[in-house]
Formats: C-alpha cells, structure tokens, sequence
C-alpha cells in the first residue's frame, strides 16, 4: 500500500501555515498536512513522537527561533524548508542541512521548487536504502556485510535515533544504521504497521491488545509496547481487516 508523504507546517501566523496547507492540497496531492504548530513547544511535543518527511519551518516562532527547536533534537529525519522574512537567515538555514528556504511572501513558483527538490530527496534516500526485498526476505545491512532475514522471523523493530533494531523470533537482535521510517514502507504489504513512533510490529506475532488511551500491545516475545493515540483507530481498523 502506498502511503502518502507526511507534511508538517510549523509556523507563528495561521495565515502562513492556511497558504502553505492550500498550496500542498492544490499542487501536492500526494503530500498530507500531518501536523501544524505555532510555537517551540507544540512542534517539540509533536516530532518527539512523529517523523514527518517534510518539515515547513517559520525560522521566527512565537517562543523562540527554529534553530531551538532544532537543537533540541540530536537528529531530525525530515527535509527540512525553511520559511523566513529575513534572506540574512538563509546561511544559518543551509548550515542546518536545509533542503530549501522561502523568503516570505511566499511565491507560489518558489514553493513549488522547493517542495520538488525536497521530493527528489526523499526519492534518493529511498533508492540508496540497502535494504531489499527477495521474495519473502529482506537483506538488512550489518558491520560485516548484510544478513538475509526472513521477514516472518521479525517480530517487531525498534527505532533509537537514526538506528532500527529488529527482534527476532530466536531471540537475536539485528542492529541495522538506518531509521525505521525507512523500513516502514518496505515491510507494510507484509502485515507490518507501525503502532508508535518507535515501533514497527509484525501482526502476525501480535499476541493481545490491551485498552487505553491508546492502548498497549503484547509480542509473541513478551514485550508490551504502547500504541499512540494518533494510531489507534487506524491499528484497530487494521486488525479487524486482518485475513
């Protein structure tokens, strides 16, 4: 299944993230509006539980600078566009590995450039994924070399910054350097979903589901894991479609 990219608009004026949101829906179908926040901590609060792809930044927000916000996190698996009314902020903006930056006004021509070459990003970055698929397997990059895993082994991955570690069914655990966002798309046509922003859970070693605000789940491995709020009606609608 082919999921939409995730957008995040973050921004101090709603009349910026209203122009920004009806640009995406006009010119990016493909692109969904996650996420919008006014402020440091609103956008803190949301990236520290989500990983947008794309990330609109006003560079001047109502509680500080987006550099603060930035600089709250060791790493952020986004490109990253930043929005400003002052071009001298446009050096920093670089220096904080910007896929882009727009001079407010935003012209609609800038925008659209913009929001491509940071496409054209995400593409590379998925292309340049070591990990493949061979039928019911996938080759997961290792120090060493790679290790071919049948997918059916996986119970569960584990995100810790830009790592994913894989459980699997014989207790051993594969440590692979790249973020589990990447996996995400590779393995949902193999009954994957992601439950959190951390945890990525083969169904088909989900054992119970335990109610709550979001709720937890249990692994065929023990391990209880939470499912977020933002994805529990869609985790239990997918559960009620299993085959």
């Amino acid at each position: 299944m082919k999921t939409k990219i995730q957008a995040c608009i973050i921004d101090d004026e709603q009349d910026g993230r209203d122009y920004i949101s009806l640009l995406l829906e006009n010119e990016f179908p493909e692109i969904e509006n996650a996420f919008q926040a006014s402020s440091v901590e609103e956008a803190y609060i949301f990236l520290s539980k989500n990983s947008p792809e794309i990330l609109f930044l006003d560079i001047q927000l109502k509680d500080g600078t987006a550099f603060d916000l930035l600089s709250k996190f060791k790493e952020i698996d986004a490109q990253i566009i930043f929005i400003t009314a002052f071009e001298h902020f446009a050096i920093q903006a670089i220096k904080n590995g910007a896929a882009d930056y727009l001079l407010k006004p935003i012209k609609k021509i800038d925008f659209i450039i913009a929001v491509n070459k940071a496409l054209d990003n995400i593409k590379k970055n998925k292309s340049s994924t070591p990990a493949t698929l061979h039928k019911n397997k996938i080759s997961l990059p290792t120090l060493q070399g790679f290790k071919l895993t049948d997918i059916n082994d996986i119970i569960r991955c584990e995100a810790d910054s830009s790592y994913t570690t894989f459980h699997l069914t014989d207790k051993t655990k594969i440590i692979v350097s790249k973020t589990l966002h990447e996996f995400e798309e590779y393995l949902y046509d193999h009954n994957f979903f992601r439950i959190h922003h951390k945890h990525l859970i083969n169904l088909s070693h989900l054992k119970e589901y335990i109610k709550g605000k979001g709720g937890q789940v249990i692994m065929a491995d023990q391990s209880v894991l939470d499912v977020s709020v933002r994805k529990k009606n869609d985790f239990l609608s997918k559960i009620e479609n299993l085959e």
